[in-house]
């Protein structure tokens, strides 16, 4: 029987958008899922010349100055990797795109997107070592990505018929629920993102600030995408939507922890790219509060955050997300009352967004 939360969450949204593939600058399959969803709810929707989905929701109408602009924006890429080249037997090799760890790669399955001669999805696997051959160092080293090949299975001539070099290659592990509460996939970093983005912008009704919900690209590559929908909609607030990092595991020192799974949305409060606003934080905090959102401080990595804040005339801005275990894997787990939390909070933010804002903002 399924469990409360899972009734609540709209699984079919989560896997369709877990399993579209949308490496970083070949979004196009996923994106077409979220401006599907966000067109049905949205008063104007484009996409821009790098390939974001901007959605908008206007504010009711209400005073003699214009409305504020409060900007969500979740990235829709995910990590990959690209054919670079194909040898005489037919062997793959390639490179990341994106932050893949090459000690999580080995025995994976694969996805090779074949444009030559047609599109063709060929799977396969990125091959381990095998126990009889090498050295005994080998069996204690991780291998670097420059020596791991990928095996279609397949004669060489049919690689070389219909592989191209510069092919997109997916991760295939797809969507999953690990129990009653708790999901698995390989790219929460940040599909997750994107449905709360999503789930929130149906579920918000006559804000006061104009809404706009944007669908990234290219975050994964060094937060390509958002500096052209952050230049556009000149938002007075921004909050970037990504996972939050969980250290409740055992490879976390004391000290490290912060952020457990299933203990409510992370907020924040600094990461490798940016301080969080400490108005904008005070006032999720207290949506939170107000609302009943089981919320958690958290210490984050980098996202769109850092280029929205710091575009045009500035905006305050920080991050929220479910906290997302495993990170850069293909077993990355969310808990569904963390993404219900990042909804909430999402959904309600909009009422709370202009007040928070000093009464001379300009």
């Amino acid at each position: 029987m399924a469990s409360n939360l899972a009734r609540t969450t709209n699984l079919d949204l989560l896997r369709r958008l877990v399993n579209a593939p949308g490496v970083s600058g070949f979004e196009e399959a996923a994106q077409a899922i979220a401006y599907q969803e966000l067109a049905a709810h949205a008063d104007e929707i484009r996409r821009d010349r790098m390939g974001n989905v901007i959605a908008l929701k206007r504010a009711v109408a209400g005073g003699d100055a214009p409305p504020r602009r409060l900007m969500y924006a979740a990235h829709i890429d995910e990590i990959g990797m690209m054919v670079r080249h194909i040898d005489a037997d037919g062997f793959i090799r390639f490179q990341a795109i994106g932050g893949l760890d090459p000690r999580t790669l080995l025995s994976e399955r694969v996805v090779v997107h074949g444009t030559k001669n047609g599109s063709h999805a060929l799977k396969g696997v990125i091959a381990p070592q095998a126990g009889w051959l090498g050295t005994a160092q080998d069996r204690e080293r991780v291998f670097p990505m420059k020596e791991l090949y990928i095996d279609l299975g397949r004669a060489a001539s049919d690689v070389h018929g219909w592989v191209n070099r510069g092919d997109v290659i997916t991760l295939a592990a797809e969507f999953d629920l690990l129990n009653d509460d708790v999901v698995v996939g390989r790219n929460f970093d940040d599909r997750v993102g994107v449905y709360c983005l999503i789930e929130a912008f149906k579920r918000i009704e006559a804000p006061p600030v104009d809404v706009y919900a944007v669908s990234t690209v290219q975050e994964e590559v060094g937060v390509r995408g958002v500096p052209t929908a952050a230049h556009a909609i000149q938002p007075d607030i921004a909050l970037a939507i990504d996972g939050s990092l969980p250290s409740d595991t055992p490879y976390a020192a004391p000290d490290e922890r912060q952020c457990g799974l299933g203990e409510g949305t992370g907020i924040y409060l600094i990461d490798n790219r940016t301080i969080g606003n400490p108005g904008l934080i005070a006032g999720l905090m207290a949506t939170c509060e107000e609302h009943g959102i089981a919320c958690q401080r958290n210490l984050g990595g980098a996202t769109d955050a850092s280029e929205i804040q710091r575009r045009n005339l500035g905006a305050w801005a920080t991050t929220i997300g479910a906290p997302t275990r495993y990170m850069h894997s293909t077993v990355q787990l969310c808990h569904l009352g963390d993404i219900e939390a990042t909804v909430r909070l999402l959904t309600h933010f909009p009422s709370h967004a202009a007040g928070i804002l000093p009464a001379d903002w300009r």
